[in-house]
């Protein structure tokens, strides 16, 4: 696929915006320092101003008003701490366009040409140099557009992000902001000093091999091709997979992410080839604002990711009923709920 770059735009919020630093907390942290990508895809509509360059630049630069840290840049407090530099330098808007067509992408199944509708990211230089979002509207010859948008992780997390994103749409159609972003991470500071009331197993090292990975040496063969596929699963699928929940007498009902969730810690137990006694650790990424007491302010703008980490050994997982991994998985999920 050959992208043609007709254009790049930093754009700045539409008026000034408060120039201050912004504190991080310590779940802003723990995520890693990348942009996250996402693409969206869009079929035309027949408008003449679909996907309009200038429209998206003025709603773009209108939303960053409320949304200003979208517009900053990372830096360091003097004890080296990671903090947002709301300094309104703005995001960059790419506009381009390419002779492929949506459906060249098959099943949108995560490839390299589907990074090249996200504007890389230079990570050479100092924490200040780069901007925190970077977006590209690609127009196929199709009709149809794509929306890349790279995000870096210290500012949002997906629920914040989707956030920005539907507030730049509203504003593209002539709507205005109607939940304004929370812009105060302290209220996820840490106490001080650190009291935690149990062990957070989530952030210590995953369990040590008894055994080498039996795939280890075909992976680090120099003729190994990786390959990456989306493995669709049905409703039907899903329905027998609930079903297991009440094989052995179980009463409990299982949510079907639950089940699935264990039958794939089943076939990843499986495919490495691990020794019964192996321990095995499952990492489930979990919002925390629907689990926080007190609750969050709604529209709290920042990182509320949290991570469920259920412990199991390879024999169990694999020769016991998959309510057993299920169950593991819900105790977890559902400690704070």
């Amino acid at each position: 696929m050959i992208i043609n770059v007709k254009e790049s735009t930093m754009v700045r919020p539409a008026q000034d915006t408060p120039n201050r630093s912004l504190w991080n907390s310590n779940v802003d942290l723990v995520v890693p320092r990348m942009h996250t990508p996402s693409v969206y895809f869009y079929r035309p509509n027949g408008s003449s101003n679909f996907f309009d360059g200038r429209v998206l630049k003025e709603a773009l630069s209108k939303a960053l008003v409320p949304f200003y840290p979208m517009a900053a840049r990372l830096k360091r407090d003097e004890d080296g701490r990671i903090e947002i530099n709301c300094n309104g330098e703005g995001v960059l808007l790419v506009e381009a366009e390419t002779g492929s067509v949506i459906d060249d992408f098959g099943d949108f199944a995560p490839t390299l040409e589907l990074r090249q509708l996200i504007p890389a990211v230079d990570y050479s230089g100092d924490i200040s140099s780069y901007p925190l979002l970077v977006l590209q509207v690609t127009h196929f010859k199709c009709g149809g557009v794509s929306l890349g948008v790279g995000m870096q992780h210290h500012v949002a997390d997906g629920a914040s992000g989707l956030h920005f994103i539907n507030t730049w749409s509203d504003m593209a159609r002539g709507l205005d902001l109607t939940i304004p972003p929370f812009i105060n991470r302290a209220l996820l500071q840490a106490r001080d000093p650190p009291c935690p009331a149990f062990h957070h197993i989530e952030y210590q090292p995953p369990p040590s091999m008894k055994t080498p990975l039996q795939t280890t040496k075909s992976l680090s063969s120099p003729d190994n091709n990786t390959s990456v596929a989306i493995i669709k699963i049905t409703r039907d699928q899903l329905n027998i997979l609930k079903a297991k929940s009440k094989e052995g007498g179980n009463t409990v009902n299982y949510s079907s992410y639950e089940m699935l969730a264990s039958h794939v810690w089943r076939c990843a137990c499986k495919a490495r080839g691990l020794p019964d006694d192996q321990e095995s650790k499952m990492y489930i990424a979990t919002d925390g604002r629907s689990r926080l007491r007190p609750a969050l302010p709604g529209g709290y703008f920042g990182n509320v990711i949290f991570t469920a980490t259920p412990i199991a050994v390879s024999g169990d997982l694999q020769s016991k009923p998959l309510t057993h991994g299920a169950g593991e998985n819900s105790r977890c999920i559902g400690a704070d709920g």
